[in-house]
């Protein structure tokens, strides 16, 4: 067995929230994915009814799942986990969704969601996002200082934004970033700048920040190589979310078509792979 790479598309990303006002079903979204190769979903895993829902339309499609949660408490992690159990996924994707002042204050929910994630036998992952327990990079550090195991997620356009980074970006910054990609078990896909936490990654302008992630993005790849399993698999979702992520031109519409971004952006990690097997 070796190392996998899995691409997974957000259903999320997926919505058009154009002023057409036409939007895919479920059914057409799955299709679209599937057809396209993808080898998974990232969708919410929070409600049972649309849990079933889901896992219907993706029966036969050989599509796996990322489960997203927002829990504020450790025991709102239960409902997540037991839908995981009975209609499994890669891995559960755990935003906190509570602002702590205090890392004392935090370590009991995380350390409570890790225990409820050992017990129940899946595998849970923190991910950096902003507004969000790990909205902020020097306090996700310190959370890390004192869990140096915590399992992250790693999106790292929130934290590029979040703290404006200079472009360059500094030795201290690219540093800190590292120390977040040491923990990376899985990744959400998308550029950011220093203003914007999404940019269209067909313009040429924006190039810089383009290889900004996808260096970040392979050293990621490689931490995570050496540290797995000889048989895992690293899910990488592409995440280019509908406006207001997405920029929009006077129209109110998507500046760029984001499916050929997310196929583009699939391309990319591909080859980034491809470059450190």
């Amino acid at each position: 067995m070796m190392q996998k790479l899995l691409i997974f598309q957000s259903l999320w990303a997926m919505e058009r929230r154009h002023t057409d006002g036409y939007e895919r079903s479920l059914d057409e979204n799955i299709a679209m994915i599937a057809e396209a190769g993808f080898d998974g979903i990232s969708a919410h895993y929070t409600n049972r009814i649309e849990t079933i829902r889901l896992n219907e339309a993706i029966r036969g499609t050989g599509l796996k799942v990322e489960g997203i949660c927002f829990p504020r408490s450790v025991e709102d992690l239960r409902l997540p986990l037991e839908l995981a159990v009975e209609f499994p996924v890669s891995h559960i994707n755990l935003q906190p969704d509570i602002r702590l002042r205090r890392i004392e204050d935090c370590l009991p929910l995380l350390d409570g969601w890790m225990q409820l994630a050992e017990d129940a036998g899946i595998p849970v992952f923190i991910e950096t996002h902003r507004d969000r327990m790990t909205t902020d990079l020097f306090f996700t550090l310190d959370l890390l200082e004192r869990r140096p195991d915590l399992p992250l997620l790693a999106d790292l356009s929130h934290f590029l934004v979040a703290r404006e980074f200079p472009y360059p970006v500094d030795a201290e910054s690219h540093a800190m970033i590292h120390r977040i990609l040491r923990n990376a078990r899985a990744f959400h896909g998308r550029v950011g700048s220093c203003e914007q936490v999404q940019i269209e990654i067909s313009f040429p302008h924006h190039r810089p920040w383009v290889d900004l992630f996808l260096q970040w993005w392979d050293l990621g790849m490689r931490e995570w190589r050496s540290r797995a399993a000889s048989n895992a698999e690293l899910v990488f979702t592409c995440e280019l979310g509908p406006k207001p992520y997405a920029i929009t031109g006077r129209d109110g519409n998507d500046s760029t078509d984001r499916w050929t971004e997310a196929l583009l952006l699939r391309q990319m990690l591909r080859d980034l792979w491809a470059g450190i097997s």
